[in-house]
């Protein structure tokens, strides 16, 4: 089966869902995409598509999919809110308006939108909503039968994670394809330097370390009739018990770096600290700042994890990888890949994006019959993301087994949820005070 090109398409997440944004406000997409002209006909060979949350990584993620295979539509949409349902509509439908094939009858919007879209006859999922829900997502849309795109990370809690790999075995047993939202295992500089790490090319691995600083997020301010719940839903970042905090919401990226350089393996225990120096007005809900976490491996090697979200500091993102014989470097703001030392290497190759090359290498499994699942994968760097924040809520120090066993549930039954549903978000962790097991 022949490919379709498609040219000048710029998927990076952050810059499509400015041009989204964009587009949605107009009657046209503010960028020229360079298509070149075809017709697509739907046949017996097209694999339907249904996107869960619709905001804008849903909405660049159905647009990748659409992307990655000539024959694939997408044909059902689901999301809590109808307004972000029919932005992202708008601007799939306008990148691909002969594969978008959502009639009014396969949009569903509600807490329960998840189960309409899966019992729809589509082939393929993406799971894009806020990670409180990805547990129950995944669970049923692999019951159905779906393939599966997951977006990171997949669970904000201990119990989720759990359920999320027992989600990933059913998938194995039915020959599903599961792939994750970890983006950079797709980026070929990193797959190829981590490879080389892994062959022992820096020696023995003796610490690990990550450093992501950054600024201020998104906030959308309270509108006149909304919900407590419609306000904590329309802010999900800034709730743990919607996002895991932004440590697992986010630095989970880095945190999955630092385990892949380590062969994914899990360390044995963690020491950490945390809190709000800057975020201290409650529209930032209960969430954290600044988190500092120090992990100790069974072969004796050390992990470091630096992170904070503060306005006007100096920003990085980097995974450091020290071995017996160099060093491994990721610097992310200079597009860095580099190996000092005995065996001296920078990457040159080819470079790709890999957002775009997860649903390539997802549609690529489908169409060959060997499907992949990235499923323990995916769990153990969401747990370690959740047992990193669960040591600097705590300031205890806690074990991998401990945590992973933890029986703590983030936010309420999911059987509760309606519009009218009062949750009462718990405070910000108090370090020595708070509870996580």
């Amino acid at each position: 089966m022949k490919d379709i090109k498609f040219n000048n398409l710029n998927t990076n997440r952050r810059a499509f869902i400015r041009t989204t944004s964009a587009a949605v406000i107009g009657s046209t997409l503010a960028f020229d995409l360079g298509f070149p002209g075809y017709a697509f006909a739907e046949n017996k060979n097209t694999l339907k598509v249904g996107l869960i949350g619709c905001g804008g990584r849903g909405t660049g993620a159905a647009i990748q999919a659409l992307t990655a295979d000539p024959d694939v539509v997408i044909t059902a949409m689901g999301d809590v809110f109808s307004d972000r349902l029919e932005e992202a509509y708008t601007a799939i439908s306008q990148v691909f308006p002969e594969k978008t094939k959502v009639d009014k009858a396969s949009k569903f919007t509600g807490f329960d939108a998840y189960k309409k879209v899966i019992e729809s006859g589509v082939d393929v999922v993406i799971l894009t909503t806020p990670p409180s829900f990805r547990p129950d997502h995944l669970t049923a849309a692999i019951e159905a039968g779906k393939h599966v795109f997951c977006e990171k990370p997949v669970a904000v809690d201990a119990p989720g994670v759990r359920k999320v790999i027992e989600a990933a075995k059913k998938a194995k047993e039915k020959n599903l394809s599961l792939v994750s939202g970890f983006t950079f295992r797709f980026d070929f500089a990193k797959r190829a330097l981590f490879k080389k790490v892994l062959n022992g090319e820096i020696g023995k691995v003796m610490t690990v370390s990550s450093t992501r600083n950054g600024g201020e997020l998104w906030y959308k301010p309270r509108q006149a009739g909304w919900t407590d719940m419609e306000y904590q839903m329309r802010n999900w970042y800034y709730y743990n018990w919607l996002s895991g905090d932004y440590i697992v919401e986010m630095i989970v990226h880095s945190l999955d770096m630092m385990t892949w350089a380590m062969g994914d393996k899990m360390p044995l225990r963690a020491t950490g600290s945390g809190g709000r120096q800057v975020r201290v007005d409650k529209k930032y809900g209960n969430i954290y700042d600044h988190f500092a976490i120090e992990y100790e491996y069974e072969n004796g090697a050390r992990g470091f994890s630096f992170s904070r979200q503060q306005p006007g500091c100096s920003t990085r993102n980097s995974v450091e990888v020290a071995g017996t014989e160099g060093n491994a470097v990721v610097n992310l703001g200079r597009g860095l890949h580099e190996i000092t030392g005995k065996n001296k290497w920078v990457y040159d190759g080819e470079k790709n994006n890999p957002y775009q090359t997860q649903h390539d290498e997802l549609f690529a499994s489908i169409r060959n019959g060997k499907p992949v699942n990235e499923g323990d994968m995916m769990a153990n760097s969401t747990m370690l993301a959740i047992f990193s924040r669960m040591v600097a809520y705590s300031g205890k120090t806690l074990t991998w087994e401990e945590a992973f066993n933890s029986q703590q549930v983030l936010g309420p039954p999911n059987d509760l949820f309606s519009w009218d549903y009062k949750y009462n978000s718990p405070d910000p962790a108090i370090p020595g005070v708070t509870k996580v097991l």
